[in-house]
């Protein structure tokens, strides 16, 4: 799925060790999107792609994202996990429908010790 808006704010990031013993690192933010009734939506990027995303306050951006949810403890939890972030301009502000998805290099493994 897709998402287009503007970096509204950068959330601070967060890392840690899981049980099994690998680091993780997240980075949310949040983004508003355009149109008759502007919603804002926290995205969270893991891992290298913190490093590589174009996450600056005020840049709009379009985002190709997985949505999933998970249940721990009789509660339900859902993340929206951006796995390609590309700058929008006038020159190119066009769908990222032509590049090909690639799933399966997203792929930061559940932290163990979060709640969710």
């Amino acid at each position: 799925m897709e998402i287009q808006g503007t970096i509204h704010s950068l959330l601070p990031e967060v890392s840690g060790q899981g049980k099994s013993g690998n680091t993780w690192r997240k980075r949310e933010f949040i983004l508003e999107t355009e149109g008759q009734y502007p919603k804002k939506v926290c995205i969270s990027a893991w891992g290298d792609k913190i490093d590589t995303f174009p996450l600056r306050e005020g840049t709009k951006v379009q985002v190709a994202i997985d949505v999933e949810s998970r249940e721990y403890n009789g509660r339900w939890y859902t993340e929206v996990k951006a796995w390609k972030v590309a700058a929008m301009d006038g020159a190119n502000s066009g769908s990222m429908a032509d590049a090909a998805p690639d799933y399966g290099h997203f792929d930061p493994g559940t932290p163990d010790d979060l709640p969710f």
